[in-house]
């Protein structure tokens, strides 16, 4: 029999060191090692098509993914964001539990480790979501019901603050009882609204969110102190809710956030005419730039604490 390779130990030594210079790449590329300035919180909105998912790195490398779109798409954009030898991400959040919020999930169970699941609490008759329970109790994850005033300490200085639902939505519709965050990073933020309607912004504009206090560390996080900013809906980007469907984003609401950015993620040219021209108007009206990943892919934003900035 003829053997195959001629040179057995030089190819070898070919093979690895054509791994070691691959895995240097990676680390020197996808690291978090940013000299002697500190590393930036990083938010990405995923182009995966008609849904969502939110892909946050913090300046410690701690990894967040809220929703997982619709389909195994999210492991392709995950990897322009993450190293390909990270098999971990810290904690994945369902928004509600509609398919285009949760499907792509399956998919990142199978590839990363996951150390925590939080949900709104409703519930979805779908195969698809029955199959999402089924993974995430076999990952083991610890699994955290989302409730307003939790504040999940994600970093030195960064915080996921729940802001919806503050009560039991397991008989609400998955968009009314959508999952609604605040992410601060000292003195920047970002409103992260899910599918939530109208009806959930009104809700929001009355309470306002009554004084820092409400905050108070639960029992479900780590986090020990509140941000100034977070007794405000005031919010430097807002992921505009549901899709830009025309059931949300009303003008009470853009008068509390006031944003300098909106965020839209839906699929390009999709059935349901996401964004709806009613809130495109009303954003440009409000002199609102508009970045969608229907026209622009994924939408990567930097902060340093202190202003974001566009990567």
């Amino acid at each position: 029999m003829k053997k195959i390779f001629k040179y057995p130990k030089l190819t070898l030594i070919i093979f690895l060191a054509t791994a070691s210079a691959l895995i240097w790449y990676q680390t020197t590329t996808l690291s978090k090692n940013c000299g002697d300035n500190p590393c930036p919180l990083k938010i990405a909105f995923l182009n995966i098509g008609q849904g969502d998912s939110i892909f946050i790195e913090t300046p410690h490398g701690n990894q967040i993914l809220i929703d997982g779109g619709p389909s195994g798409k999210v492991l392709q954009e995950l990897g322009k964001q993450m190293s390909f030898f990270d098999n971990s991400i810290d904690m994945i959040i369902v928004t509600n539990p509609d398919r285009d919020h949760i499907a792509g999930f399956l998919d990142v169970l199978k590839r990363f480790d996951v150390s925590t699941e939080v949900e709104p609490g409703t519930i979805s008759s779908t195969a698809v979501y029955k199959e999402l329970t089924k993974k995430v109790a076999e990952e083991g994850a610890k699994k955290i019901i989302a409730r307003r005033g939790m504040n999940f300490l994600l970093d030195t200085d960064v915080h996921l603050l729940i802001l919806f639902p503050d009560k039991d939505v397991s008989t609400f519709s998955t968009n009314n009882g959508s999952i609604v965050a605040k992410l601060v990073y000292k003195n920047t933020s970002v409103m992260l609204t899910g599918d939530a309607p109208e009806k959930t912004e009104k809700y929001l504009n009355a309470l306002e969110i009554l004084d820092h206090a409400f905050f108070a560390t639960s029992s479900a996080t780590s986090a020990t102190s509140t941000p100034a900013n977070s007794a405000h809906l005031k919010s430097d980007i807002l992921k505009i809710g549901h899709h830009g469907s025309k059931s949300a984003t009303s003008q009470e609401f853009l008068d509390k956030v006031l944003p300098s950015y909106a965020v839209i993620s839906s699929g390009k040219n999709n059935s349901y005419g996401h964004p709806s021209p009613e809130v495109t108007d009303r954003l440009t009206k409000n002199k609102i730039p508009i970045l969608g990943t229907y026209a622009e892919g994924t939408i990567v934003f930097e902060s340093d604490g202190e202003r974001w900035v566009r990567k």
